[in-house]
C-alpha cells in the first residue's frame, strides 16, 4: 500500500464499498455526535467524511485531531447510513470507518478560519495567504485561472498561432507607466528594467520574420493598485501577427475570447459577434471608453431643446459657450419625485452643484411632466424630450451641461447609478465589445503641447501622403486625427488595447515629431525596434487581454486579488514574504549604489 494514500479525498464512490483504502489531508473539521466521530478529510481533490466510534482502534487517536492539522487514514469503506447522505459532495454516498490515524502534521491556533468564507481583514489573509488559499472558494478561483489560461493557450494554438518567450531584464521605455528598475552588477550606474508589456519584443519577432505570436506574458508596472489591477505585475494574453488588418485581429480574437467566455460563463449568455462602438461614440452614449452594455441606458445630445428656453441656467450656458452640450440621461421606471431627489443629493456627493430632472406622471387623465426643469422649458419642449427618448409615464430624464470633455465621465457614473439602483443592468450575461477609432493625440493642458493619447507606436488612420505633410499649425486636425487602436471591454472593464502598428520608420518619425520627440530620443528610447523598420517590416499588429481580469470576470469576484495566488497589498508590499526589504551593506556595495533616503 501506498505510504500515504490509495485514494484521493474526492475519489470514492459507491463503487468501493467494501473495499480498504487509505486517504492523507487536511482535518476540516471535527463533529462529536455522542461519542462517535465524524472527520471531514479535505485535500485538494475533495472531501471525505471518516467515522470513529469508541469500538475503532483510532478512537483515540480521533479524539486528540484539531482543525487543519495533517494526517493518515486507514479504513474501510462503507454505505453512509440512510438518510446521511450528501448529494451535494461526490463522495457523499459514502464514509470511511477509520482503522487507523497517524498525524503527519500538527497545526497551531489558526490566524483565520479556513472553514467557510467568512470575511476577514486583508492584511491577515495576505500575511497568511498559504492558509487563505485552503478556503474552497479561492482555491477554487486559482483552478479557475490556471483552467483558463489552458484554454487560451488551446485556442491560440489552434488559430495557428505559436508561442515564444520574450526577455524579463530589458531596456527602459517611456510606456505610460513607471519602470521596476534592476541594477546592474557587472555594468555600474546601469540599470536594466523589467518590461511593462513585451511591446516591442514582439513587434521585432514581426519583423525576424514570424508570422503569428503569442505568450502568457508576465508585465511589470511600477503603479498603484486599483480593484481591477494588481500593483506591480500581471499577466497578459499578448498577441501578435503580421500581414494583417484591424478586420484581421478582430476576426482572430473574438473568436478566442468568445469562445473562453463560453465555456466558463455557468450558464451566463455571452456576446455572439461583438459590436464595434467608434471612441467618440462611447463617450457621448455612455460616458466612458469602457462602457457596461449590460446597462441599456444611452444618453443623448437635447442642446436644442433647451437654447433659448425658459431654464436660464442652461440656456445662458449654451448661449455664452458654443462647446456647451445638454445631455439627457434616460432613466426609465425613474418617475418619482422621491428618485429624483435621491439622484440630485448624490450627484452632490460627487462634487457635483446637482442634477437637473423631469420626471412624468399621470394627473387626472393627463399625462404630465413634472420638476422645476419642465416648468420652465414647457410642454412643446419637454413632449420633445419624451419623444426622442422613448420616454412616458413611470418614467424620468436627468440633465448634465457644460462641455462634454470636462463632464463626461460624471454622466457616465451618473448613468451607471441609473441603471443600478432601478435595476436595468442585465447581470445575467457578458457583453463583450470592441471600441474603435481612439485618437491619436490629445492636449496636455499642464505641458500645452500635443502628446499621444494612447500607443505611440499604432498606425494614423490618415493618408500617410497627408499625415507627412502635417504642420504645427493644423493643430485642428492633429486633435482630431484617430488611429488604427481599439479595445476590448466586457462588462465596463477594459480587457484589453491593441493597435495596427507603425511599420513605417518614416511615418512613425513624424508621429513622435508632432509629439514633440525628436529622431535622437526615437533612437534613444526606441532605437532596437526603429532601427529594425529600416530593414523590411511587414504591416502588422496585435493585442494583449489581461489574464487576471477575465478570470476575475468569470470568477464573478470585484476585486482582481481573490483571483491571483500570492497578490500584493494596496501599498505594493508582499506581506508573507516581505517585499520590498532592505538591501544589505554588502548588497549596495556590489551594486555600486548609495542610498539618499527622504528624511523622515
Amino acid at each position: 500500500m501506498h505510504a500515504y494514500r490509495t485514494h484521493t479525498c474526492g475519489a470514492l464512490r459507491a463503487s468501493d464499498i467494501g473495499s480498504t483504502t487509505r486517504l492523507s489531508g487536511w482535518v476540516h473539521r471535527v463533529r462529536d455526535h455522542g461519542g462517535l466521530l465524524f472527520i471531514d478529510l479535505r485535500d485538494h481533490y475533495g472531501l471525505t467524511q471518516v467515522v470513529a466510534d469508541p469500538d475503532s482502534a483510532a478512537y483515540l487517536s480521533a479524539q486528540s485531531l484539531r482543525s487543519e492539522w495533517v494526517i493518515r487514514v486507514d479504513g474501510a469503506v462503507r454505505v453512509r447510513p440512510a438518510g446521511t447522505e450528501n448529494s451535494e459532495l461526490p463522495t457523499g454516498a459514502v464514509e470511511v470507518f477509520a482503522t487507523g490515524i497517524e498525524v503527519l502534521s500538527r497545526a497551531e491556533d489558526l490566524p483565520l478560519p479556513v472553514f467557510g468564507d467568512i470575511e476577514y481583514p486583508e492584511d491577515i489573509r495576505l500575511r497568511y495567504r498559504f492558509l487563505d488559499l485552503r478556503r474552497q472558494k479561492l482555491h477554487q478561483n486559482i483552478m479557475t485561472r490556471g483552467a483558463v489560461i489552458d484554454s487560451l493557450r488551446r485556442r491560440m494554438k489552434e488559430g495557428g498561432f505559436f508561442e515564444f518567450q520574450t526577455p524579463i531584464l530589458t531596456a527602459s521605455s517611456p510606456e505610460g507607466a513607471r519602470d521596476f528598475l534592476v541594477p546592474s552588477r557587472i555594468h555600474p550606474g546601469k540599470f536594466y528594467a523589467l518590461p511593462q508589456a513585451p511591446q516591442q519584443f514582439k513587434q521585432l519577432i514581426m519583423m525576424s520574420g514570424f508570422d503569428r505570436y503569442f505568450q502568457i506574458a508576465a508585465c511589470f508596472r511600477d503603479e498603484d493598485a486599483r480593484a481591477d489591477r494588481s500593483p506591480g505585475e500581471f499577466y497578459q494574453l499578448d498577441i501578435e501577427m503580421s500581414f494583417v488588418t484591424q478586420e484581421d485581429v478582430f476576426n482572430a480574437v473574438e473568436p478566442v475570447l468568445r469562445g473562453v467566455f463560453d465555456e466558463f460563463s455557468k450558464g451566463r449568455r455571452v456576446t455572439k459577434v461583438f459590436p464595434r462602438i467608434r471612441y467618440a461614440d462611447s463617450i457621448r452614449k455612455y460616458g466612458s471608453d469602457k462602457p457596461d452594455l449590460r446597462n441599456p441606458i444611452e444618453m443623448m445630445a437635447v442642446t436644442d431643446a433647451f437654447a433659448g428656453s425658459g431654464f436660464k441656467v442652461f440656456a445662458g450656458m449654451i448661449a455664452n459657450d458654443p462647446k456647451v452640450e445638454i445631455w439627457a440621461i434616460p432613466a426609465k421606471g425613474g418617475g418619482s419625485r422621491t428618485f429624483c431627489d435621491r439622484m440630485n443629493s448624490w450627484a452632490q456627493t460627487e462634487g457635483q452643484p446637482g442634477l437637473g430632472y423631469i420626471f412624468w406622471r399621470e394627473e387626472g387623465g393627463k399625462i404630465e411632466a413634472a420638476g422645476p426643469v419642465a416648468k420652465n422649458i414647457g410642454e412643446e419642449r419637454t413632449a420633445m424630450i419624451a419623444e426622442r427618448l422613448g420616454l412616458g409615464v413611470g418614467d424620468a430624464v436627468f440633465f448634465v451641461a457644460g462641455r462634454p470633455e470636462k463632464f463626461y465621465k460624471f454622466a457616465g457614473l451618473a448613468r451607471t447609478k441609473v441603471g443600478t439602483d432601478l435595476n436595468l443592468v442585465d447581470t445575467d450575461q457578458y457583453a463583450l465589445c470592441w471600441i474603435i477609432d481612439f485618437p491619436m493625440y490629445e492636449w496636455n493642458e499642464d505641458e500645452k503641447k500635443i502628446d499621444f493619447s494612447h500607443n505611440p507606436f499604432s498606425m494614423p488612420n490618415m493618408d500617410h501622403d497627408a499625415f507627412m505633410k502635417l504642420e504645427a499649425g493644423d493643430q485642428d486636425t492633429i486633435l482630431g486625427l484617430t488611429a488604427f487602436q481599439y479595445d476590448v471591454v466586457c462588462n465596463g472593464v477594459e480587457l484589453s488595447s491593441g493597435a495596427i502598428r507603425n511599420h513605417k520608420p518614416e511615418i512613425m518619425k513624424k508621429a513622435f515629431e508632432i509629439a514633440g520627440y525628436s529622431e535622437d530620443v526615437l533612437l534613444a528610447k526606441f532605437g532596437g525596434m526603429y532601427r529594425a523598420f529600416h530593414y523590411g517590416a511587414p504591416p502588422h499588429g496585435g493585442i494583449a487581454p489581461g489574464v487576471d481580469r477575465i478570470v476575475m470576470l468569470l470568477c464573478d469576484e470585484p476585486n482582481i486579488r481573490e483571483v491571483v495566488l500570492f497578490p500584493m497589498n494596496q501599498k505594493g508590499e508582499d506581506l508573507l514574504m516581505g517585499a520590498p526589504s532592505e538591501a544589505t551593506p554588502k548588497q549596495l556595495r556590489e551594486l555600486h549604489i548609495r542610498l539618499n533616503l527622504p528624511q523622515a
